[in-house]
């Protein structure tokens, strides 16, 4: 996950993948060197008018907070979580 320090709906994911006991890389471009060019990055990569966070599951692109959000209220976000791998249960 590409996460900003400051950035609230960040915060919301990271405590979402926390509760579910996920095993989650968090990068804080606001914290770490490079962390302008890695979102430069992710800008070309994801399009100029991504949020954060910017999220991957098993090294593909899920998306932002709301297909995150789309996919916990599916009931479907778990299962990709213990797919990549990022679940012990």
């Amino acid at each position: 996950m590409f996460s900003k320090s400051s950035c609230c709906m960040c915060h919301t994911i990271k405590t979402l993948f926390s509760d579910f006991g996920a095993n989650t890389t968090v990068y804080e471009l606001d914290e770490i060197s490079g962390g302008r060019e890695i979102e430069q990055a992710l800008a070309r990569h994801v399009g100029a008018d991504s949020d954060f966070p910017v999220v991957f599951i098993g090294g593909k692109l899920v998306g932002g907070a709301n297909e995150i959000m789309t996919l916990h209220l599916k009931g479907s976000l778990s299962a990709m979580l213990k797919r990549a791998g990022a679940l012990w249960l």
